[in-house]
């Protein structure tokens, strides 16, 4: 499990996060939401380990991740950021090879190559394997990318907005399979996310920022309420629940001002 406690960002006299504690349950997906600029990737970046904490500490199984080897940590926990990219010109296949650098250091054994065509075969990217990643589209990049981020196998993923840009048909295709590695394999997703409907229908936990501070946490039926959510985005809210999901209704409701 992650915990963090009393995390606190600052830069100069702005500060971005404070005293942030949280326990992230294990083998669930969580999703961070909030408006623009609440702390969400920061906190993902400190949890990530690519971001010095200003004070407080995060936790992997009561273990101070400040205090684990950065070889150590990448068996542990992956992390795709929200723009990534490589100058090199990349397939599919070697890019995902990447997500084998823990183990392997770059010389590729029998079992990286097994567990690289499972993350292909898992995605359905088996018809891309070959492909270059500068000929695919946005959706298809970003599949690959989180490919790479399974062939890891660790059992933690952090994920800073890995639906931003995506189509329709792309970002319900990344997260089911999101879903698909906590429900089939039992690991743990936190990820950043800004369509409050999919993190509504997709998760089971959520976390929500505002100015850099926690306004509610807990499982998605306990805390997605018209209130919560109308108080988190200043806007107002309309749920709408069936037996299919939850609609988290915001448009064309009074309470914007421009």
């Amino acid at each position: 499990m992650i915990t963090v406690s009393n995390l606190h960002k600052s830069y100069g006299k702005k500060s971005v996060l404070s005293d942030v504690s949280l326990a992230f349950p294990k083998g669930r997906v969580t999703s961070l939401i909030g408006p623009n600029g609440a702390g969400k990737s920061t906190l993902l970046m400190m949890m990530a380990r690519l971001l010095e904490p200003s004070s407080g500490y995060v936790s992997l199984d009561g273990r101070k991740i400040s205090e684990m080897r950065t070889s150590e940590y990448a068996h542990h926990v992956a992390t795709l950021r929200q723009s990534p990219g490589f100058n090199l010109r990349l397939t599919v296949q070697e890019l995902i090879s990447f997500g084998r650098f823990p183990y392997s250091r770059g010389s590729l054994t029998v079992e990286d190559r097994r567990v690289i065509d499972e993350a292909i075969d898992f995605l359905a990217l088996e018809s891309l394997r070959h492909a270059y990643l500068d000929e695919l589209s946005g959706g298809q990049r970003q599949m690959a990318f989180l490919a790479m981020t399974i062939a890891q196998q660790t059992d933690v993923l952090l994920l800073d907005e890995p639906l931003n840009n995506l189509d329709m048909k792309h970002a319900v295709q990344i997260m089911q399979a999101l879903r698909r590695l906590c429900d089939e394999q039992g690991r743990t997703v936190i990820l950043v996310i800004h369509d409050i409907n999919f993190a509504v229908n997709y998760s089971d936990h959520i976390v929500a920022l505002k100015n850099g501070a926690l306004s509610f946490s807990g499982t998605s039926a306990q805390v997605v309420t018209e209130t919560n959510l109308s108080e988190l985005y200043d806007l107002d809210f309309e749920i709408i629940r069936n037996e299919r999901g939850c609609l988290c209704n915001y448009f064309n409701l009074s309470g914007v001002s421009i």
